[in-house]
């Protein structure tokens, strides 16, 4: 099954709002999808943008492809950033909190 990231039309007439999802390429843009990731609403201003990074990661690394609006839209919230990376968000974490630790521990080494 080909997934695609892509946005799926909500709201009323005249009045857009989009859920961003992971669904079957082959299904219609409104219909079956496995997966809500993220919302986009154009005309608020400034415009909304929620997207769940960490959901919106694990597709793409499932080798979902998003369609050209989501994956600008994935740029602008930072979840782009965190697959290119090639990083996990525990990952980076961890490398972040070991740092830390590091630094602290040269602290302690320089004033004693």
């Amino acid at each position: 099954m080909a997934v695609r990231l892509r946005l799926m039309r909500m709201g009323k007439k005249k009045q857009p709002t989009y859920r961003v999802v992971a669904a079957d390429a082959r299904s219609p843009r409104d219909g079956r999808f496995i997966e809500i990731v993220g919302t986009y609403a154009p005309r608020s201003e400034p415009s909304e943008i929620s997207i769940d990074s960490a959901r919106a990661v694990h597709w793409l690394r499932q080798g979902a492809q998003p369609s050209d609006r989501v994956k600008k839209l994935l740029e602008l919230s930072g979840a782009w950033a965190d697959f290119t990376s090639g990083k996990t968000p525990e990952v980076i974490a961890a490398a972040k909190a070991k740092a830390d630790e590091a630094a602290k521990l040269a602290a302690e080494g320089a004033s004693a």
